[in-house]
């Protein structure tokens, strides 16, 4: 007579197994992921440390704006001794990675003499990082306004100097300045990258913050809005900014509006022609 063997519950199998037990409870009843209560009563650390990188962006993008243009400029020299130093600026800061440039500033540039302090050194290395970047769109911008401009304001005889700060870098300015933007926002972005030379901006704050109640999602978590927050304010201010600068171009003519401009033009000028003769 053959017996049958009696079937194992499978709930004392799962106990059974490594690492077995009760499931873990759901995401959003596990106390770490819902006491928020306790990481936002850090507020004004994060307040004050948002503050300090919206601060240090600005000065950083100041930098780079100004040496952009400088850039711009060089790489559009007729001189070779010119070109040669803004081209190696270039090449080097966008072929080696923006960290290593803040070790550099902070940690290098003490053993030549000078010495900056953490905040110094990271506005410096953000500056001429992304410096490198705006000298190529700087560039562009300027190159994309047609030459005709130029020699038009040769021939009202405005000097070199005053023809690109009067009629060149505006309309290139309007051209790039969406990639200028776009630029301001990487560098707050990319200030995240400070905390490595203890600067207590955002992520390097957020990071000490962590490391004392070890509440991680809400922690980043609170950082990551406070970012979005600053990125998105940033690009307001800039869209309204750009909206009273740059107002929109005058509506182009119909065909037959410049027809008819055309025709009362030369009949004006056959008319001066006979009074003078």
């Amino acid at each position: 007579m053959v017996r049958r063997q009696a079937r194992i519950p499978a709930e004392p199998v799962l106990l059974s197994l490594p690492g077995g037990g009760p499931p873990p409870p759901p995401l959003w009843r596990n106390p770490m992921f819902a006491d928020w209560t306790y990481a936002l009563q850090d507020w004004p650390t994060y307040l004050g440390a948002a503050w300090l990188t919206l601060k240090l962006s600005l000065a950083a993008f100041v930098l780079a704006c100004a040496l952009g243009l400088l850039g711009a400029l060089a790489r559009r020299s007729r001189h070779a001794l010119v070109r040669a130093p803004a081209a190696v600026y270039v090449e080097v800061i966008r072929n080696t990675p923006v960290l290593l440039q803040m070790f550099v500033a902070y940690f290098a540039l003490p053993s030549a003499g000078l010495r900056l302090s953490p905040v110094q050194a990271g506005i410096a290395a953000l500056g001429l990082n992304v410096g490198a970047y705006l000298t190529e769109i700087f560039r562009a911008g300027i190159q994309a306004v047609p030459r005709g401009q130029s020699e038009a304001s040769r021939v009202l005889a405005l000097s070199p100097f005053r023809t690109f700060l009067h009629v060149v870098l505006p309309q290139a300015l309007r051209n790039v300045y969406p990639a200028v933007i776009n630029q301001l926002v990487q560098i707050i972005l990319g200030s995240s990258l400070l905390s490595a030379i203890s600067v207590p901006e955002l992520t390097g704050t957020a990071m000490v913050i962590n490391s004392r109640n070890l509440l991680t999602i809400q922690v980043f978590g609170i950082a990551a809005v406070l970012y979005l927050v600053l990125t998105n304010a940033v690009v307001l201010v800039a869209e309204l900014i750009g909206r009273a600068a740059f107002k929109p171009p005058l509506r182009p003519m119909r065909p037959r509006q410049s027809v008819l401009a055309g025709l009362r033009s030369a009949a004006r000028r056959l008319v001066l022609i006979r009074k003078e003769a």
